[in-house]
């Protein structure tokens, strides 16, 4: 039998600069950057990867920045949106208030409280009230031009449909409709919304849009199982990846969203000590003969302080 997925495990995103980029999530958003490495498919460009104190999956939102990026749109045939769980919303809304950080709310959807903040990129930022700890992700949302092909992958990932409402508040522009997904025997991470929207947009990769959002495997044997429970379901899954800190799978929903399955080892702490994450530029093996190079094209950063009441 195949193991359930129990939630998400990153995110990953496209942004510009990459200062700004750290500024934000550092500062404003109190997150810890985790990982300081290059693109595995482009060295010469950063993939900063943010997540809780404990670096665990679940928390982690990663960006590849690109200086010359021009601005992507969010639309039909992506994730659009990442909803961080918080346990004091009117604590979030006065302290970012007073940072000069516009807010969207508070608003309610499917019984919940929440504010939309937009990154430096224009990535549409959630905070929903509810978690018990602040730190990880509460969903992500994947704006579809239908429901039922995703769902059906969803579904047989083991996610069930528990929620519904047609006049949810989304970030579209247009009217909405939002259907919630719970993956069974989950804990952090463990919801998906999907939305439909009448709004005219059309989908534009850039800065500011998400790239694709991972699934976890707690151990590579789960993953072995969902690749081929994938392929027998119709998905064209893609040969296990390293990407140093965990194994990864690729493959492309029905509605146009690119998902991954990642596994939880070996970890950010594989190349640095777990209370050192994120401060040294790590490199995979294959380019670390090329440093001297990487490092002399890389943009200089500068690490902000960190808030330390993370969403």
């Amino acid at each position: 039998m195949t193991p359930t997925v129990p939630g998400l495990h990153h995110v990953t995103a496209i942004s510009g600069p990459p200062q700004a980029n750290l500024d934000f999530y550092v500062r404003h958003l109190g997150q810890r950057l985790v990982k300081r490495t290059v693109n595995f498919d482009d060295p010469g460009t950063y993939h900063l990867y943010y997540g809780d104190e404990d670096a665990a999956p679940g928390s982690i939102l990663t960006f590849f920045p690109f200086v010359q990026a021009g601005p992507g749109r969010a639309g039909p045939g992506a994730a659009s949106a990442v909803a961080y769980a918080v346990s004091d919303l009117d604590g979030w809304i006065e302290r970012l208030t007073a940072e000069g950080i516009d807010l969207e709310g508070p608003w309610s959807r499917l019984g919940e409280r929440g504010i939309a903040l937009s990154d430096p990129d224009g990535l549409r930022i959630e905070l929903i009230e509810g978690g018990l700890r602040d730190g990880g992700f509460h969903s992500v949302t994947l704006w579809l031009k239908k429901v039922e092909p995703t769902a059906r992958v969803l579904e047989a990932m083991g996610y069930a449909q528990v929620e519904e409402d047609d006049a949810a508040t989304g970030g579209t522009g247009g009217q909405e409709r939002r259907i919630r997904f719970r993956v069974a025997g989950g804990g952090r991470a463990e919801l998906v919304d999907i939305v439909t929207s009448d709004a005219p947009s059309m989908r534009r990769s850039g800065a500011g849009t998400i790239h694709h959002v991972a699934f976890r495997a707690p151990t590579p044997e789960d993953q072995a199982a969902w690749r081929k429970r994938l392929a027998e379901i119709g998905m064209e899954v893609t040969p296990v990846i390293d990407r140093q800190y965990f194994d990864a799978i690729y493959f492309r929903t029905p509605g146009g969203v690119l998902f991954e399955i990642a596994t939880d080892p070996p970890g950010f702490a594989t190349d640095e000590e777990a209370a050192n994450l994120g401060e040294a530029l790590k490199l995979p093996p294959q380019y670390e003969a090329h440093r001297a190079q990487i490092e002399a094209v890389l943009p200089k950063l500068t690490l902000p302080e960190r808030r330390r009441t993370a969403p």
